[in-house]
């Protein structure tokens, strides 16, 4: 998936067709301004109001506690990208982004968006990253507070995925025990756990991300079924023939490949017979341009932000296999496009 200029008259497709355009700046000014606008929007609660009913500018400030004229450019803004609607001097919030955009919406990336004015600051530095190859751990720079915010974010990407995967996820025949690491909020276990009512969970997490997480889960209505452990997915040992299940969704980024193939291995001694391993990440594409832009984007993100950026799926197939597992099929997601999931099995 990719994004792209998108004419809206006639004329403009012509231009666009003929290259008049000049695509880095739309890619730049009218992106950067337009993505900011979304996110502040959402931090205000704008989108909240909105979604209670249509309203005036003057309304949405009052609700909002901003200030009219400025609230009237940002829903002016807001109309023309497609974040509202407006008709007979009031505004709107499109059926569309309902589902995205409101608290109450299971879908909601609201919590996301809020976690994105960190990550503004981050890509900030992709210069300083390019000059000198030295990527930012950000994790270990996170106070309590953006803990909680980091967390909160990634149960909204995690929402549509962790669904897809409880329901696709081969798990064996009798499972009782799962292992989730890295699971942070905790979502990808809650899913399982309602899928596989005889499943058991303990995600292991960082002292930082317990707290929240915790809280998260409880939220699900499973906390005595999802328990979080502190501990360090490259060092902790993980037992042998301890878990049924094994999974690791976007943690691999951060590790090199001799971390992750030893990773493999002691998850690979901590399954049970049958058991499975699955790994869960943005897929790196087998040739540059070949997998759009969603996975070449997150590529350079991951670089940035944590030791290595994304891996292809015979990297973690490698990993995996070297533990003595066997790669099963592939488990591709509608709601997160680039993601997939590898699940590798060992031997009964």
């Amino acid at each position: 998936m990719k994004l792209a200029p998108r004419a809206e008259n006639l004329m403009e497709r012509i231009a666009l067709m003929a290259n008049l355009v000049p695509r880095p700046l739309l890619d730049t000014q009218i992106a950067f301004t337009a993505a900011r606008a979304i996110m502040v929007a959402a931090e205000v609660g704008l989108f909240e109001a909105l979604g209670k009913d249509d309203q005036t500018a003057e309304a949405v400030a009052a609700a909002c506690g901003t200030d009219p004229g400025a609230t009237k450019h940002l829903l002016e803004c807001l109309v023309g990208i497609g974040y509202a609607g407006w008709r007979d001097d009031k505004y709107n919030l499109p059926a569309s982004m309902r589902k995205w955009l409101l608290q109450s919406s299971p879908s909601s990336v609201v919590a996301k968006l809020a976690f994105q004015s960190i990550e503004w600051n981050l890509v900030g530095r992709v210069g300083e990253f390019v000059r000198n190859g030295k990527p930012l751990d950000f994790h270990s720079h996170l106070n309590a507070q953006e803990w909680a915010i980091y967390q909160d974010g990634m149960r909204d990407v995690a929402a549509n995925p962790a669904v897809e995967l409880a329901k696709r996820m081969p798990v064996p025949r009798g499972a009782t025990r799962l292992l989730d690491i890295g699971g942070s909020h905790g979502l990808y276990s809650t899913e399982l756990c309602k899928r596989h009512p005889a499943l058991v969970a303990t995600i292991l997490e960082l002292p930082g991300a317990v707290d929240r997480a915790t809280e998260i889960a409880q939220q699900e209505g499973l906390g005595a079924r999802v328990k979080h452990k502190i501990g360090d997915a490259l060092s902790d040992d993980l037992g042998e023939a301890t878990f049924d299940v094994v999974i690791v969704n976007n943690l691999v980024h951060h590790f090199s490949p001799e971390q992750n193939a030893d990773l493999a291995r002691r998850v690979a001694r901590a399954l049970a017979p049958g058991g499975v391993y699955a790994i869960g990440d943005f897929i790196r594409a087998s040739h540059p341009g070949a997998g759009g832009g969603v996975p070449a984007v997150m590529d350079l993100y991951f670089a940035l932000t944590s030791a290595s950026g994304i891996w292809a799926l015979d990297e973690i197939a490698s990993w995996q296999r070297g533990a003595g597992l066997t790669p099963l099929k592939t488990i591709q997601f509608p709601s997160l496009p680039g993601w997939v999931s590898l699940p590798a099995a060992k031997s009964k």
